[in-house]
């Protein structure tokens, strides 16, 4: 499969966060497409062709947060009323309201996971996940945010509670978002993990790539559903120091 990069990433990837890092995100650019999101759509539109399975999982429950979640796409980058649209000059792509993920997967560069307030915690109820970074969405389906969390060493019990007040308090119309920066020796968007599986620790000085996510929070506004929207960003170490270095 081609390497696809972006040449540059709007925001200080080398530059270390404290979780939760959370900050205010303008409406208008949760789905901002860049420079690589052509070729990142024809990634996406291949793997739910041959892997479907392992990039989407729906709760049937959590079909009306799916749904409002493509109306709320649709009327952000095309229109409600589409029936077919056409993603950065790729193929058309036909608006399907029985697959609604499936659909989302096909038209925009982003990630999505549908989270739902279950009990005391919000539930991972459904998902379209086509570049995960070292995990894997059948571990975290239908699993609560602090499963989905483990085993990250530095999310522990305080954390976790003021993750969840986030996802609480986040409201339609006013996102959030934080990033995230690692270095890779592998530049494939599509890297799933095991969380039983040793992760590969890569050095500064020997990676060859950043990747960094983009990731943001926010509300629908009928169904209450939170959105995990995560836009991937893999850059050559070159050209990440040349622009933050």
């Amino acid at each position: 499969m081609d390497v696809i990069l972006q040449k540059q990433i709007p925001f200080n990837p080398l530059q270390a966060q404290k979780l939760p890092g959370i900050q205010p995100l303008p409406p208008q650019d949760w789905l901002r497409p860049d420079e690589a999101s052509t070729a990142q759509i024809a990634v996406r539109r291949q793997l739910l062709d041959d892997r479907r399975d392992d990039v989407l999982m729906l709760d049937p429950e959590a079909m009306p947060a799916a749904q409002e979640l493509l109306r709320m796409v649709l009327a952000q980058r095309y229109s409600p009323e589409d029936q077919e649209v056409q993603p950065g000059g790729g193929q058309s792509v036909t608006i399907d309201w029985e697959d609604p993920l499936g659909t989302l997967g096909r038209i925009t560069q982003q990630d999505f996971c549908i989270l739902e307030k279950r009990g005391d915690e919000h539930v991972m109820t459904g998902a379209v996940l086509c570049f995960p970074a070292s995990w894997k969405l059948s571990e975290k389906f239908m699993a609560p945010l602090t499963g989905i969390h483990t085993p990250v060493p530095s999310y522990d019990t305080g954390i976790a509670k003021r993750v969840q007040r986030l996802f609480d308090g986040v409201q339609p119309g006013r996102p959030l978002w934080r990033y995230n920066g690692l270095w890779y020796q592998d530049p494939a968007l599509h890297q799933p993990r095991s969380h039983y599986e040793a992760r590969n620790e890569v050095h500064d000085a020997a990676a060859e790539y950043m990747r960094s996510e983009k990731q943001m929070i926010l509300r629908l506004p009928e169904t209450r559903a939170v959105v995990f929207c995560i836009h991937t960003y893999v850059l050559a170490k070159r050209d990440v120091l040349a622009q933050w270095g």
